[in-house]
């Protein structure tokens, strides 16, 4: 098989025109999503907390599994499952070392009770295996108004906290000895970044939900170090990655997860060649300069 067949194969644009009005409400939740991703994913980046995200996705995907056990909302117990995970890593975990080792003991606890809870369930296999690695459904309008709700509440959160939020990020020391309320913020983040995981979950799933909220704020602080530009840069290219996904998984034949994290991923070797092509044209005194 060449690669026109390959792509013939994974690709059937042919009723794309007939099929993108059934989306509309999917393309929306995934620029919210995008947009919180990207905001969300910079203090992610900051706080070092990419593998903690990981482990609130595992119980936020257990508490979906279970809402879709028991016939009850499946968005409701994805944040259930995330919150709750998000604030016990908060609470026991705010050293760095003492919240890697609680996320590790959540991740396999999370995905095991998620399986428990799959293998219980006996309705369409495609529900199971959406919440593993996303799905691309018509999104109600009802879903959709849930979605932005929280979706609010997390960029609501984060425009009240953003300036000791930074500051705490970048020298937790130092702002608590300035009087910051720096276990307070951290738990406020933690609340906020396990809506951002569940609501990410409904899009990429359980098993990739790092690449709305970590890889474009990754991608992105390879290029500047402006803060605002970071911030900019994130949301854009966490935005590109739902919304393209979906453009794409669309005319496809498979589920939208590898979509969004190909595009994802492809931004951030972009970067990381700017980055490098950046670094030779600089002289080695200027290189080092702007290090220091």
């Amino acid at each position: 098989m060449d690669l026109r067949d390959f792509l013939s194969e994974v690709f059937n644009f042919s009723d794309y025109g007939q099929l993108l009005p059934l989306v509309q409400n999917s393309l929306w939740a995934a620029a919210i999503l995008g947009l919180v991703g990207g905001l969300i994913g910079v203090f992610v980046m900051m706080r070092d907390l990419a593998f903690a995200v990981h482990g609130i996705a595992e119980l936020s995907f257990a508490g979906a599994a279970f809402a879709l056990l028991v016939g009850a909302n499946v968005i409701a117990g994805s944040l259930v499952g995330s919150v709750a995970a998000a604030v016990l890593l908060a609470v026991l975990g705010l050293r760095a070392r003492d919240r890697n080792s609680i996320t590790g003991v959540i991740m396999p606890f999370g995905l095991g009770l998620g399986i428990l809870f799959l293998g219980l369930y006996e309705g369409r296999s495609a529900n199971k295996f959406g919440l593993l690695t996303g799905q691309i459904v018509a999104v109600d309008t009802v879903q959709l108004n849930l979605l932005a709700a929280c979706a609010a509440v997390v960029v609501a959160g984060l425009a009240v906290l953003w300036r000791p939020l930074t500051f705490a990020s970048a020298d937790p020391e130092l702002a608590e000895a300035r009087g910051v309320p720096v276990r307070g913020l951290s738990i406020a983040f933690m609340f906020l970044l396990g809506l951002s995981v569940a609501l990410s979950i409904q899009v990429v799933g359980a098993l990739l939900v790092l690449s709305l909220l970590i890889t474009p704020a990754a991608a992105a602080l390879l290029v500047t170090s402006s803060p605002r530009l970071v911030v900019a840069l994130s949301v854009a290219f966490a935005v590109v990655s739902a919304v393209g996904g979906i453009l794409l998984a669309l005319g496809g034949r498979i589920s939208i997860s590898p979509y969004i994290t190909t595009i994802s991923f492809l931004i951030y070797l972009a970067c990381r060649l700017v980055r490098r092509m950046r670094g030779r044209r600089t002289p080695v005194r200027s290189a080092g300069a702007s290090a220091a």
